[in-house]
């Protein structure tokens, strides 16, 4: 193998390998050895196959299997012996081949830019600390013992009114016949809150223990039985009884049900779940500080394959308009995710920062701890998925080289009122998010006040 270089442009080099003839009719012979222990042709025993009557038979796969053997073998040599470190996969261009003929093919690379880290001395980067108000911990509390209300028996006579808890048995037919594993058993609604089929719980209010009602709905698009998503159902409700709920009172038997000592420690378990929250978000405005002061202090030179493929990875789910219309604006995005890439990775390289596979199985270990009862299914996932691995891998890697990064600043220390961190965190998300609409960024404050509230019994 002979290795010339054509031309080298920026991070693009291409490079000549030639391949001799002999060399090539070598390989093809030793493939056809191997093969006389794995073709059958009538007349000869196994193994006995002469390879002259292989070639005839099979000559052409050979070679092109052959063939794209050495493409393999020689272009990684030809990137080792010119020492350059690939950005993406490279791309050969076939010049001269075929059967008894040298190989002659060009091998076009991007290469990763050469980084030099600039000194971290003069970065000036923010952590905050939030400060929870008593209050707010308190209307959290109340907020908690309105929702666990204790349910206590209706009179026998008494219709069930919004608030109330409804107990009741089910069987499901769709036109007129019972579906198969459509019963239910002791289900337990509270009217109202709309938790189990849309427009469900509407039609038992005024029920009465005892009753049969008949409630129809339109079965949902994640329906188990597949065939039946969307279309219309019956559900034959036989009440066993309707309740009516009181506020929880406030007190250690309370606070024990979610796990805790006492109240005093429920209340303690409440504010750590606020400031935590709040925590997640104040720590990607230090990270984004820290970023934007790496991408700023440094100068790179940027392959143009890898914020292609950027690119398209983010725009892969957007419509063409709007892909045109914030053409600019993601390249800008792309171009930036990758130059920092490059920045952390070699900072990662050249201060020896590893991830062990003990801290993925202990970050996995906490998901599993987070999520009770979905234990077996999270360890399958990962288990099956080893993109996910990489995934958690990538990620604590990230971690690991910020925290790193930010030992190395003039790291100034900042507490905060949880106003203020509303105020900081709102305008972090629009600075982060400008083309999300006012709906879209209302939704997505709606759904971080409803995580805010949920506490889960242990």
């Amino acid at each position: 193998m002979k290795v010339e270089l054509q031309s080298r442009k920026g991070l693009r080099t291409i490079l000549s390998v030639f391949v001799d003839k002999k060399s090539i009719e070598e390989k093809i012979k030793e493939k056809l050895v191997e093969l006389q222990t794995q073709v059958n042709l009538k007349g000869f025993r196994p193994g006995k196959v002469p390879p002259e009557l292989i070639k005839k038979q099979f000559g052409k796969a050979v070679y092109g299997e052959v063939i794209d053997a050495i493409l393999k073998e020689t272009s990684s040599k030809a990137i080792a012996e010119k020492k350059i470190k690939i950005a993406g996969q490279p791309k050969i261009d076939l010049k001269t081949f075929g059967e008894g003929k040298d190989l002659n093919y060009e091998l076009q690379i991007d290469a990763l830019p050469d980084i030099k880290l600039q000194s971290l001395d003069k970065f000036k980067v923010i952590e905050y600390k939030v400060q929870i108000e008593k209050k707010i911990v308190e209307k959290k509390l109340d907020e908690i013992a309105s929702e666990h209300k204790n349910f206590i028996d209706k009179k026998n006579s008494e219709k069930a009114d919004t608030g109330n808890q409804v107990i009741f048995d089910y069987e499901i037919s769709v036109d007129g016949k019972k579906i198969e594993n459509g019963e239910g058993k002791g289900i337990q609604l509270e009217l109202g809150k709309d938790l189990f089929i849309k427009g469900f719980d509407a039609q038992l209010v005024g029920v009465k223990k005892n009753d049969i009602k008949n409630v129809k709905v339109k079965l949902p698009e994640n329906f188990p039985q597949k065939s039946l998503a969307n279309k219309n159902a019956n559900f034959v409700c036989k009440i066993l009884n309707v309740k009516i709920g009181e506020k929880s009172k406030l007190d250690d038997e309370f606070a024990k049900k979610f796990g805790a000592k006492d109240l005093q420690d429920l209340k303690s378990l409440i504010e750590k779940q606020i400031v935590n929250q709040y925590q997640q978000a104040l720590e990607a405005i230090t990270k984004k500080q820290i970023l934007d002061q790496l991408e700023k202090n440094h100068t790179i030179d940027l392959p143009k394959n890898l914020v292609d493929h950027e690119l398209n990875i983010m725009t892969q789910n957007i419509k063409e308009e709007d892909k045109k219309k914030h053409r600019q604006q993601n390249e800008k995005l792309a171009k930036s995710r990758i130059k920092l890439g490059l920045i952390l990775n070699e900072y990662g390289e050249k201060n020896n920062l590893t991830v062990s596979e003990a801290e993925v199985q202990n970050e996995i270990n906490k998901q599993v701890r987070g999520m009770q009862g979905q234990e077996k299914f999270i360890l399958e996932y990962y288990k099956k998925n080893p993109m996910a691995l990489q995934s958690i891998k990538g990620s604590l890697y990230e971690e690991k080289i910020i925290n790193s990064i930010k030992l190395k600043t003039k790291l100034t220390k900042k507490e905060i009122t949880d106003k203020e961190a509303e105020s900081l965190i709102k305008n972090f998300n629009n600075l982060e998010n400008p083309q999300k609409s006012n709906s879209e960024k209302l939704e997505e404050v709606k759904k971080s006040r409803a995580k805010s509230k949920k506490i889960s019994k242990k």
